[in-house]
C-alpha cells in the first residue's frame, strides 16, 4: 500500500519535467480517451509502444513504475478475469453454467489487462513528473472558461490539489497504524479472505481521526495565512507553454492517427 504512487512527485531533471502541467493533463485525458480506439492486437501493441517510450522519456527507473501498478495488480487481474469468464463469441474452450471460456473472451481479457496498466503507467508519469500544486494550477488554467457559467474553479483546484497531496500522506498512516497493531500481535495475514478483511476494520477508527485532525489542522493553517480563494490572487508559479508541450501533443496526436488507421472495421 506505501508503495502506491497516486500524488507522490519525484524530482528529475528529463525532458518531461520541463513540460507545462496543462499540457501533461490534456495528454493524458486525450490517452484515456483514445485508448478504447485500440480493438486488435496492431493499435494495443502501438499504444503500449508509445506508452513504454513516454516511461523511458521520465528518465526514472522502471521498478518505481512496477511498484506503482504493483498494488493495483490483482485489482486489474481480477477484473480480466470477469471478461473471460463472461464474454463468450468464437470457439469455446470450456462451460459451466454461465461461466464460459472462449476465444474472444481470452482476447477481450487480455486487451482489458493492457488497457489499465497503460493508463496507470501514462497516469503515473503525470503524477510523477509534476507537483500537486502544478497539477492544481493547470487544471485550474484548463477550466476557467468555465467561470463564465459562475463553476467555483479555483475552489475545485484547490480541492484537487490538497486530495493529491494528501493520498500519499493517508498511505503512509495507514502503514504506521498497521505497524502499530502489529507490534501488538495483530496478524493482517491471518484466517481466510473474511477474516482478513476483519482484521482491517480496527484501521479505519485510528485513520479516521487522524484524518479529521489533518484537515482541521490544514484548515487552522489557511485561515491564519489569510486564505480566502482564488479571486483577485497573484501566482508565484507562471504557467508557460514551450517547445517540448508542442511535442508532447504532437507525439499523442500522431498516435490517435495510428490507432484510427490500424483499427479493425
Amino acid at each position: 500500500m506505501s508503495k502506491i504512487l497516486i500524488g507522490r512527485y519525484l524530482p528529475g531533471d528529463s525532458v518531461v519535467y520541463k513540460m507545462d502541467p496543462r499540457g501533461k493533463l490534456i495528454a493524458t485525458f486525450l490517452f484515456i480517451a483514445i485508448i478504447f480506439l485500440a480493438n486488435n492486437w496492431q493499435t494495443y501493441l502501438i499504444a503500449s509502444l508509445f506508452s513504454l517510450v513516454a516511461v523511458l522519456a521520465t528518465k526514472l527507473k522502471l521498478k518505481v513504475f512496477w511498484d506503482g501498478v504493483k498494488p493495483l495488480i490483482w485489482l486489474i487481474l481480477a477484473t480480466s478475469v470477469l471478461q473471460l469468464f463472461f464474454t463468450s463469441g468464437g470457439k469455446v474452450y470450456w462451460q459451466w453454467g454461465v461461466f464460459v471460456i472462449s476465444s474472444f473472451g481470452l482476447v477481450n481479457a487480455g486487451f482489458i489487462f493492457l488497457r489499465f496498466v497503460m493508463v496507470i503507467l501514462i497516469s503515473t508519469v503525470l503524477t510523477l513528473t509534476t507537483m500537486p500544486l502544478e497539477i492544481a494550477d493547470g487544471m485550474e488554467a484548463l477550466l476557467k472558461p468555465l467561470k463564465f457559467i459562475k463553476v467555483p474553479v479555483g475552489e475545485i483546484a484547490l480541492v484537487m490539489s490538497i486530495a493529491l497531496r494528501f493520498v500519499p500522506t493517508l498511505m503512509d498512516e495507514t502503514i504506521k497504524i498497521m505497524n502499530a497493531q502489529r507490534a501488538r500481535g495483530v496478524d493482517f495475514n491471518e484466517g481466510g479472505l473474511l477474516n482478513r478483511a476483519k482484521a482491517f476494520i480496527p484501521l479505519l477508527i485510528p485513520l479516521f481521526i487522524n484524518s479529521l485532525t489533518t484537515a482541521l489542522d490544514l484548515a487552522t493553517a489557511m485561515e491564519s495565512r489569510g486564505y480566502r480563494g482564488s479571486d483577485n490572487r497573484t501566482r508565484y508559479r507562471v504557467l508557460r507553454w514551450s517547445r517540448y508541450d508542442l511535442v508532447n501533443l504532437g507525439y499523442f496526436v500522431l498516435l490517435t492517427l495510428l490507432l484510427i488507421i490500424f483499427r479493425a472495421a
